[in-house]
């Protein structure tokens, strides 16, 4: 990693009020909320008054999570739903994780640069198992803030498992990228040897978890502490 580049740390699957703030105080920079039913992350639109966001992100945690950005994690969804939940959570960002092309993708943007959410920010994830999946990324060279680099599984993110990184030099275009998939604990070091100019930051999820939704800030502080060069 380049001295002069602090990588962007986001923490994606949160759903506890609770989990919410201890991780806001670990460091995380952008905090990621699965909107897609069969995760076992969802997050909800019903009010359960069980302390999960749906219920408490614009009152009780409006302080916690004060300087984090909000993602909202989407797959193949309707521009409709996705523009449902900008607003009832108040997203900064949208990360579209499923078979989105760049006619979906430039509706949306359109759609919420009206007046909705103009400073609103794209993700695109792409899934990665060798050097020729790099070639997807061309598709969303000029529709996308930023491209998400997740391992190829037979689900949408979040199976725990890493592909080859060295593969990253393969990567030749212009919008900067998060490595994703299987990111865990004892990874910061590794991490922090990547020196690809295009690499902004880094997406946990399940190896930071004691149980899906719930993840384990202490390991997360640490975690961040060395990426970022504090201890």
């Amino acid at each position: 990693m380049k001295a002069d580049r602090e990588m962007i740390v986001k923490v994606c699957g949160m759903k506890d009020a609770g989990n919410i703030a201890e991780v806001v105080k670990a460091g995380a920079d952008w905090l990621g909320f699965i909107f897609h039913p069969r995760s076992p992350r969802y997050v909800t639109m019903i009010p359960s008054l069980a302390g999960t966001i749906p219920d408490r992100s614009d009152n009780a945690l409006g302080n916690a999570m004060e300087g984090v950005r909000k993602v909202g994690v989407f797959v193949d969804d309707s521009v409709q739903n996705i523009i449902t939940r900008i607003v009832n959570f108040n997203l900064d960002m949208v990360q579209l994780h499923g078979s989105e092309g760049r006619v979906m993708i430039s509706n949306l943007r359109r759609t919420v640069a009206g007046g909705i959410c103009p400073g609103l920010k794209i993700i695109k994830a792409v899934s990665i198992a060798s050097a020729a999946d790099f070639d997807k990324c061309a598709e969303y060279e000029d529709v996308v803030d930023y491209l998400l680099f997740d391992t190829r599984c037979d689900t949408h993110g979040g199976c725990g498992r890493k592909f080859d990184w060295s593969l990253l030099d393969s990567y030749k275009g212009n919008v900067p990228f998060l490595l994703s998939g299987g990111i865990g604990p004892d990874d910061a070091e590794a991490v922090r040897a990547i020196n690809h100019p295009l690499m902004a930051g880094v997406d946990l999820n399940s190896r930071f978890e004691n149980a899906p939704g719930i993840k384990d800030a202490a390991k997360i502080k640490d975690f961040i502490d060395v990426l970022k060069g504090r201890k």
